[in-house]
C-alpha cells in the first residue's frame, strides 16, 4: 500500500450557498464607501438635495402652466447669484465648525460702498477692489480674532454683524441709485444660449466661484485642511497642519464672498442701502445645510450649497406663481426643510458613530 493510497478522498467542491452567491460586487463597495467615508456621505447629502429640486421643480411644472420653461430654470440662477456666491464663503466657514453672521451686513456695505463711491466719481473698477478689500479685511479681522483670541465665531461674527451695518448707516441712511455706465452695462446685457434663453453675467461669475471652491476645497491642501480642522480640530494641529491659518483664511474667504455678493446684488438691483442683506446670512446658512453641509463640520460639498439655493429659489418661485399665497410661506417652508436636514444629519451623524 502507498502513501497515496491512504491520503483521505478529497472533499467536493461545496456548492454555492446563498449567502455566497449574494456577495456584493461593485454595487456593495459603493453603498460601503458611501456610509463609510466623508465624501461618500456627502454624495449621498448632495443627491438627497438633487432629488428635492428635482422634486419641487416637476411639481411646479405640473401645477404651473409656464413653470417648466427653459429660461425659469435659469432665473434660479440669475435672481440668486449673489446668494450662490455668500453661500460659498458660508460654506469655507462652517466647513471647519464655524459660523459667519455677518455676511448679511457685508452685503449692504459693498452695496452701500459701491454706490457712494461711484457718486463720488471713482473709477468703477478701484470701487470694485475697494468693496472686495474692505470685506476681505473684516473678515481677516474676525478670524484673528476667532483663532487668535479664542473667542465663539458666533459672537466675533454678530460683532461684525453690528459694525458692518453701523458703518452701512455713516456712509448713507437714504438709498442711493447706481448710475455707473460698467454697472449699468453689466446688469443689463446677457450671455446669449440656445433656445432663446439667457444667463446674466452676474449668474455666470457665480458659477466660476462655485467651480473656483470646488477645486480649492477638493484638490488643494488647503481645502484639505478645512475639512481635517472640522473634523477634529486639535487632531489637525497635531498632524502638522497650518490650523491657525487656515481657520483665518476661511473667513477671510467669507469676507471676500460676502463682499462680492454686495457687488452683485448692487448691478441687481442698481441702487446701495444699509438695510440691503438684512436676514441675507441666514438664507445662506439655510442653502449651506439644506445642500448637506454639517452645522459642526466636516462634511459638505459646495455643489450641495449650490443646489440648496437653487432649492430656495425654486420654493420662492412656486410661492411668486401660484399669486395666492403671503411671501412668509417662503420663510415658514425654508424653516421646516432646514429642520428636517438638520434632523437628518444628526440621525446620521449618530448611525456613522455607532458604526464606527
Amino acid at each position: 500500500m502507498t502513501v497515496s493510497d491512504t491520503r483521505p478522498p478529497e472533499a467536493p467542491d461545496r456548492p454555492a450557498t446563498p449567502a455566497a452567491a449574494s456577495r456584493p460586487g461593485w454595487q456593495g463597495a459603493v453603498r460601503r464607501w458611501l456610509r463609510s467615508t466623508s465624501t461618500g456621505s456627502s454624495t449621498v447629502s448632495v443627491l438627497m438635495t438633487g432629488v428635492l429640486l428635482v422634486v419641487l421643480f416637476g411639481a411646479g411644472s405640473v401645477r404651473y402652466e409656464n413653470f417648466g420653461y427653459p429660461q425659469v430654470a435659469l432665473n434660479l440662477l440669475v435672481d440668486n447669484a449673489y446668494l450662490i456666491v455668500l453661500a460659498v464663503g458660508m460654506t469655507f466657514v462652517i466647513l471647519t465648525g464655524g459660523i459667519d453672521l455677518s455676511s448679511g451686513a457685508v452685503v449692504a456695505l459693498g452695496t452701500v460702498m459701491a454706490a457712494s463711491l461711484l457718486q463720488a466719481g471713482w473709477p468703477a473698477p478701484l470701487v470694485i477692489a475697494a468693496v472686495l478689500a474692505t470685506g476681505s479685511l473684516l473678515g481677516w479681522l474676525m478670524g484673528l480674532a476667532i483663532h487668535g483670541l479664542q473667542l465663539q465665531p458666533f459672537i466675533v461674527t454678530l460683532a461684525g454683524m453690528f459694525l458692518a451695518r453701523g458703518i452701512c448707516f455713516a456712509i448713507s441712511g437714504p438709498s442711493i441709485p447706481i448710475q455707473d455706465d460698467l454697472f449699468t452695462a453689466v446688469a443689463i446685457n446677457v450671455v446669449e444660449l440656445p433656445g432663446g434663453t439667457f444667463l446674466s453675467y452676474g449668474a455666470v461669475l457665480a458659477l466660476v466661484v462655485v467651480a473656483l471652491a470646488a477645486y480649492v476645497l477638493h484638490r488643494t491642501r488647503f481645502g484639505r485642511t478645512v475639512y481635517a480642522i472640522g473634523g477634529s480640530e486639535s487632531s489637525a494641529a497635531l498632524m502638522g497642519l497650518a490650523v491657525g491659518r487656515t481657520k483665518v483664511g476661511v473667513y477671510v474667504i467669507s469676507g471676500f464672498c460676502s463682499a462680492l455678493g454686495g457687488l452683485l446684488f448692487s448691478v441687481y438691483i442698481l441702487s446701495g442701502w444699509s438695510l440691503h442683506g438684512i436676514g441675507l446670512e441666514l438664507d445662506a446658512i439655510a442653502a449651506v445645510v439644506i445642500g448637506g453641509t454639517l452645522l459642526v463640520g466636516g462634511r459638505g460639498l459646495v455643489v450641495g450649497s449650490l443646489l440648496g439655493v437653487l432649492v430656495l429659489g425654486t420654493i420662492k418661485a412656486l410661492i411668486d406663481f401660484d399669486g395666492g399665497l403671503n411671501s412668509w410661506w417662503t420663510k415658514i417652508t425654508i424653516g421646516v426643510l432646514l429642520l428636517v436636514f438638520v434632523v437628518l444629519q444628526r440621525l446620521t451623524s449618530r448611525r456613522a458613530g455607532t458604526a464606527s
